[in-house]
C-alpha cells in the first residue's frame, strides 16, 4: 500500500524496498501474520507520532479504580454507621471498590460474628449498587470485606 493509500498488489520484498527507496519513505510491516504479510510506504517516523498520540488517547479515557476504605468498629452507632454506609455508597458511585474494616480492640476480637453482622448489615443496605467481592474475613485483629460497584445495564 503506498502512502496516499492506493493498492500496489503483491510484489517481492526487494521491489517493495526498491520502490520505498525511490520514494524516500520507509516499507513498514503492518500485518505480519497476514498471508502474504501485508506492508505500507510511509514515514516511519511520522507513523510512530501518530501511534503514540493514539496510545496517549486511549489512556486518557480508561477509568482508574480505586480502592476506598471504610473504616468500622463493632459497637458503632447507628447514625455514625449510616453516614460510612453514606460514603461507601458515594465511593460505589463513583466506580471505586471499597475496602470495609471493622477494627476489634482488646477483648472485641473475641466476637467476630459482631463485625460479620455489621458487614453483611452494610452489604446489605448497599444493596443493588455493591457487590461483594471478598466475603468478611478476619485478618489479625481486623476484618476485612470488599465490596465492588455493581454493573448496571
Amino acid at each position: 500500500m503506498s502512502e496516499e493509500g492506493e493498492q500496489l498488489g503483491i510484489t517481492l520484498i526487494v521491489d517493495a524496498m526498491r520502490i520505498a527507496a525511490e520514494q524516500s519513505v520507509d516499507l513498514v510491516e503492518i500485518a505480519p501474520t497476514a498471508k502474504p504479510p501485508v506492508c505500507k510506504l510511509m514515514d516511519y517516523g511520522k507513523f510512530k507520532y501518530e501511534q503514540s498520540k493514539r496510545d496517549k488517547e486511549a489512556r486518557k479515557k480508561q477509568k482508574v479504580v480505586e480502592l476506598k476504605e471504610v473504616k468500622l468498629r463493632p459497637n458503632i452507632e447507628d447514625h455514625d454507621f449510616e453516614t460510612k454506609a453514606r460514603n461507601a455508597q458515594r465511593f460505589l458511585n463513583d466506580g471505586d471498590k471499597v475496602k470495609v474494616t471493622i477494627m476489634f480492640r482488646g477483648r472485641e476480637i473475641t466476637h467476630p460474628d459482631q463485625g460479620r453482622i455489621l458487614c453483611l448489615r452494610l452489604a446489605e443496605l448497599l444493596g443493588e449498587e455493591a457487590v461483594m467481592e471478598r466475603e468478611p474475613k478476619v485478618e489479625g485483629r481486623n476484618m476485612v470485606m470488599i465490596l465492588t460497584p455493581a454493573k448496571h445495564d
